[in-house]
């Protein structure tokens, strides 16, 4: 009996990636508040009604990919901020994995770019609430630094903030270059590494004013 219900699970959970795998192909050309279960499921090879066993509304299923996309990064997140290293090697090792992610799930982080100020409350919320989960993760590393002595919490969340938000902004603009020559790649990189520099710069002469 339990044998039968192991293989049940294992096909329900083998169905319901194949649906958000289908869902995340198809956003590739539009935004989750034109997508329809039908094309989902049709893409997948399964009934209308068979979607509702996996997810409430295409919504949910948009929430479930917010976590598949965003979810598995806490950890590359916390490694580029690492107190480990030079400033510049920090920055160096920041836009490297950016690039090596971006490379390796580019629909991933299309999607994302999309829809976190799209039409799909849930999947804002979604997006925004794994935003401020990396930001305090960041804050929290940040807090390790001896360049931070003397922060307030508050001053280190803000500054976390930026480097979140920076490297969802790096990850957009090599997103672009997937396609573009190696010039246009090095460009973004050096870009990258100049603003990372900045905040950097910036971080070594704030006093909380």
């Amino acid at each position: 009996m339990s044998h039968t219900l192991g293989i049940r699970q294992a096909q329900k959970q083998k169905t319901r990636q194949a649906l958000l795998d289908a869902a995340l192909q198809l956003l590739e050309e539009q935004s989750l508040s034109s997508l329809g279960l039908r094309e989902v499921t049709r893409a997948v090879g399964v009934a209308p009604t068979a979607f509702y066993r996996h997810f409430r509304s295409t919504a949910d299923l948009g929430v479930a990919l917010v976590e598949e996309a965003l979810g598995s990064l806490h950890p590359m997140i916390r490694t580029t901020v690492s107190t480990a290293g030079d400033s510049e090697q920090r920055i160096e090792r920041a836009v490297e994995l950016i690039a090596r992610h971006v490379d390796a799930y580019p629909a991933h982080v299309r999607f994302i770019a999309r829809e976190r100020h799209g039409g799909v409350q849930p999947v804002r919320e979604a997006i925004r609430d794994q935003l401020a989960r990396f930001a305090e993760e960041v804050r929290a590393e940040l807090a390790k630094d001896p360049v931070s002595a003397g922060w307030s919490d508050d001053d280190l969340l803000m500054l976390a903030h930026l480097y979140v938000d920076q490297m969802l902004s790096t990850a957009s603009l090599f997103l672009e270059t997937l396609d573009a020559d190696g010039d246009e790649r090095d460009r973004v990189a050096d870009l990258a590494h100049r603003q990372l520099r900045l905040i950097s710069l910036g971080r070594l002469h704030w006093n909380g004013g």
